[in-house]
């Protein structure tokens, strides 16, 4: 739960690079140019499931991952489970 809140707290410096927006979307087969602002949105969704391994936070919702890296909070990659 603490990494959760820590996450949460944190998403004003969530961001990732030109290649992480184009993965992402790859990925996840989004239609969306604002990558990070919808990865905002899921992390603050009510049925998140976020945890964190070593250096990085993974987040569980409806049926994606995300990861992000949990010191840059740069967004490495999404997938579908």
């Amino acid at each position: 739960m603490r990494e959760e809140n820590e996450l949460r707290k944190n998403l004003d410096k969530l961001h990732t690079t030109k290649l992480g927006i184009e993965r992402i979307k790859r990925n996840l087969s989004l239609e969306t140019d604002d990558v990070v602002d919808w990865c905002k949105t899921k992390i603050n969704s009510a049925d998140v499931v976020i945890t964190r391994k070593g250096k990085n936070w993974y987040i569980e919702t409806d049926n994606d991952i995300l990861t992000v890296n949990a010191y840059s909070y740069t967004i490495i990659t999404a997938h579908k489970k």
